[in-house]
Order: C-alpha cells, then structure tokens, then sequence
C-alpha cells in the first residue's frame, strides 16, 4: 500500500507536518510505504501507484498557497477513486485561514473524483475535523494532530483497498 503526501512550505513548519504524517501512515500497519513531496519535486509514479493522497499548505490570505492549487488543478496523474486527506499550517491558532484551505483542497480532491476521509471525531482525540491543522510558535506544530492524520488515513485506505 502505497500513501503519497505532497504539500507546500515556507518556513518548513507544513514540511514538518509533512514528515510526521507520512511517519505515521508508514507506521500505521505493515506494508504500508509512505513517502512525501515537495508539490514541485512529485514522484508521478510513486503518486500513480498510492492509494491515498494527503495534500498539505501554509494558508495565505485566508485560503491555500497558489503552489498547491496549481498541483490540485493539474496533478498530472488520475486521481480518482483515491483516499485523500489535508493538512494546513496557519500562523496563530485563534484562527488565519486553515479551515476555508482544507476545504478548498477537499473541493479539489472531490472534483478529482478522489474519495476524503480524516476520521473526523469518530476516531478519538485528538479530533481532525476537516483534516491536521498547527500554528506558529507560541503553540507550536500539534504533533499528535499530524500522526493522529496519518495513522487514520493508512488504515481507511487499507479497509477500502486492502493490502496491496
């Protein structure tokens, strides 16, 4: 079973997300092979062949980075039929756009034909919602959100696929 994880970075905090994500869907069971990409440096055959995409940014403006909206409008590989979740980094936690990201990438995962999952509140806490979110410093990166993420999407993806 094989977990893409691409995301977009600045500062490297959604890198850190990144990394901590695909540990956790790596960890989650045997078999699993997750790896992550810069939304500029993708493997395409390594994407073409997971099952699950987790897609990740820093939020601008209020919404996603324009790097990961590029990747979402033209991944260069079918998406469809594939689990995905998303994470977001924002730069305090009382609030700066990851929800209304997480969305916009749900909406591109959804129009892509891929199928999204977070485990939401059903899984116990910490809870996603929509997906993994951290802020800036004082708080921190949430690990415990990141690999709580990635442990949820590994094993959807092997209820919905099996073991590859």
């Amino acid at each position: 079973m094989k977990i893409s994880v691409i995301y977009h970075s600045e500062t490297g905090n959604t890198r850190r997300m990144a990394e901590l994500i695909t540990s956790a869907a790596a960890a989650a069971a045997p078999g699993v092979e997750a790896r992550f990409f810069a939304a500029e440096g993708v493997d395409r055959s390594f994407l073409e062949e997971s099952r699950a995409v987790i897609i990740g940014c820093p939020t601008y403006q209020g919404s996603l980075s324009w790097q990961i909206k590029r990747f979402i409008d033209a991944p260069g590989v079918e998406l469809a039929g594939k689990l995905g979740g998303c994470f977001a980094s924002q730069n305090w936690p009382g609030g700066g756009g990851a929800d209304f990201a997480e969305m916009t990438i749900i909406a591109g995962m959804l129009v892509l034909g891929m199928l999204v999952y977070s485990g939401g509140i059903t899984q116990g806490q910490p809870f996603l919602h929509f997906g993994a979110v951290s802020a800036r410093s004082p708080e921190g990166i949430y690990e415990e959100r990141c690999i709580k993420l990635g442990e949820n999407i590994a094993r959807k993806a092997i209820e919905l696929f099996g073991q590859d």
